[in-house]
Formats: C-alpha cells, sequence, structure tokens
C-alpha cells in the first residue's frame, strides 16, 4: 500500500471554540491507483490532504489523532527535517490556484529549476535545462522560449500546467491535486485531467484527485471518497457510485448535475446547508438535510457499513438508499 490514512483528526481552535474538521478519515490508495475524494466547500477534503502533505497551519491547526502512513512509515511521527525531504521528492501536491502558488517575481523556468538545484543539487544551467524539458513534458508550446517568462504572461490552463511540472519535476510516488481544474473552461479542464492521467500512468504514480465536481472524475478515477462534516460517508469503485449511490448524501450529489435527458426539468439541489464544525448535530451530521433521516439517525453515529466487497456506507438505511 502505498499511502494508508488511519483514523485521522484535526481540529482548529478559534475564538468561538474548536471547529472539527476531520472526524476519524480512513483511505488509502496504492501505485497506479486514482483515488477521487468529493464533497461540498468546508467538509474536509482539503484539510485532510494538507494533513497528509504536512503543510497544516500549526496553529491554530492541530492533528489529534490517527495515523497517516506512506510506503508503511506514518508520518506523524518523522520530525520536520525529515518530512521536507519527503515533500517534492516521494509527494507532492498540485494547489487549485496557480496564480497565487506561484511567484510572481521569479521566472517559470527559475521556479521550476528549483526543484533540482535543492533537491537534486545540479548547477543553474542543467536546472534550467531540466525546467525546458518539463515544459516540453506538459506540452506548453515554445517552452524554450517561455521559460524565462513569469506567472502573469501564462494562460490559466498553462499556468496549471506548470503546476503539474512542478509536482511531476522529481517523479514522486504520490501526487495530490486539490481542484486542479477550478477557474478552468470545459474544454482546458479536460486537457488538464487528460494530461494527469497520461503522466500517472507513465510513472506508474498514486493520485488523490481532490473535487466537488463529480463530472470531472467520471473517466479517470478508480475509486470514490464521499466527505461530508469531516467524515467519509461512502466509498466505492467509480461505477458502482454511479450506477448506484448508497448514502443519500452521495444520491443528492449526483441528482445535482445537470442532465441532456432532463431539459426543461429543475435542477435538483440538496436542501439546507453543510453543517457548522464547531456544532455538528449529533447523529448523522447529514441528518438535519436528509429525506430518509428517521430517529436512530438523529442520536447515533453510523459507522461505515460494508455494502459490498470494497464498498462501504455510513448510512443506516443504505438498504433503502440502493432501492430507491
Amino acid at each position: 500500500m502505498l499511502l494508508e490514512v488511519r483514523d485521522l483528526q484535526v481540529e482548529f481552535k478559534t475564538r468561538d471554540g474548536v471547529a472539527k474538521a476531520v472526524n476519524g478519515v480512513n483511505y488509502s490508495v496504492d501505485a497506479g491507483e486514482t483515488l477521487a475524494v468529493l464533497g461540498e466547500s468546508g467538509s474536509g477534503k482539503s484539510v485532510t490532504a494538507q494533513a497528509v502533505m504536512g503543510i497544516l497551519d500549526m496553529p491554530p491547526g492541530r492533528i489529534a489523532g490517527g495515523e497517516i502512513l506512506f510506503q508503511g512509515k506514518d508520518l506523524l511521527k518523522l520530525k520536520e527535517d525529515e518530512r521536507r525531504k519527503i515533500r517534492g521528492s516521494e509527494m507532492a501536491m498540485i494547489f487549485q490556484d496557480a496564480l497565487s502558488s506561484l511567484n510572481p517575481v521569479l521566472s517559470v523556468g527559475d521556479q521550476l529549476s528549483e526543484m533540482f538545484t535543492v533537491h537534486r543539487g545540479m548547477s543553474r544551467k542543467d536546472g534550467k535545462a531540466k525546467a525546458v524539458e518539463l515544459m516540453d513534458r506538459v506540452r506548453i508550446p515554445a517552452a524554450k522560449e517561455r521559460v524565462g517568462q513569469y506567472p502573469h504572461q501564462f494562460s490559466g490552463g498553462m499556468r496549471q500546467r506548470i503546476m503539474i511540472a512542478m509536482a511531476m519535476a522529481l517523479e514522486p510516488s504520490l501526487i495530490i491535486a486539490d481542484e486542479p481544474t477550478t477557474a478552468l473552461d470545459v474544454t482546458v479542464q479536460a486537457q488538464v485531467m487528460d494530461l494527469l492521467a497520461e503522466l500517472q500512468r507513465e510513472l506508474n504514480m498514486g493520485l488523490i484527485l481532490i473535487t466537488h465536481d463529480l463530472g470531472v472524475v467520471a473517466d479517470v478515477a478508480d475509486k470514490i471518497a464521499v466527505m461530508y462534516a469531516g467524515r467519509i460517508v461512502e466509498q466505492a469503485p467509480v461505477h458502482e457510485i454511479y450506477k448506484k449511490p448508497a448514502h443519500p448524501y452521495t444520491k443528492g450529489l449526483l441528482e445535482s448535475i445537470p442532465r441532456l435527458d432532463q431539459k426543461g426539468r429543475e435542477l435538483y439541489a440538496i436542501k439546507g446547508l453543510p453543517p457548522n464544525l464547531m456544532h455538528i448535530p449529533p447523529g448523522c451530521a447529514f441528518n438535519p438535510r436528509c429525506p430518509m433521516a428517521q430517529d436512530v439517525c438523529r442520536t447515533d453515529v453510523p459507522p461505515l457499513f460494508d455494502v459490498a466487497a470494497d464498498r462501504q456506507s455510513a448510512c443506516f438505511f443504505w438498504k433503502e438508499t440502493l432501492d430507491g
């Protein structure tokens, strides 16, 4: 197993109290496998990824419990300098806002070559040659001429390609892509996802794709983990989720996608708002918004029930959801 997250818990201390952002998350990803992590904003997707990468702001954040096993080694027990050696070389992250993630006063060539001069001890000349090679690899036209340009001189799609190039630079075993297609048009989204999938196959990397867009992951993911209020509420192979969701929240997300065969109908929306993480409702956190909620849902926290092989749902009424 490449990465295994066990019972991860992350809290944020604020003036108003403690926000429980991640509440016992368990998931895993193997070499060459793509795990898509889905959920609304505030569900804990990105916080989990930041904890895995070791870039969580502490304080105010705090890892309250759990294990993060990378190639069998618990990252939470490593010293910061040991974690730093793993970041970039063994695991890397692609952020959703490329413009704010790239340094505006350094050329893209300098930022790409730094990966090799710092981590591999290369000369600046060799590092620049590697930067051009990387830009070619992610299909940036005229890479040799553009290597000295700055982030603002590239389009949004090209900046995201540069972020992918930086993440791929040292050929890590694991890539975490945090909403890598946000704010890109549909055509560019498809190009970026195809590029990621191609590079993943080429290097046999594990890929964690964080998104709220079910349409983006349909063709690239092997399995899906759906998060709500800091917990995973459903895990399944991608085709099983799309065929028959086993949790009312997943079902609501799928029904919220516009469909060609429902032209003229009002688009479905999940009622209510995600819970305040400082005041998560008792029982199932989704119960105030769930059309299937019953008394047990308001008092007991549902475990992840085994629905089938490699499939779980945190719903007392998963059978009724599947049949509905």
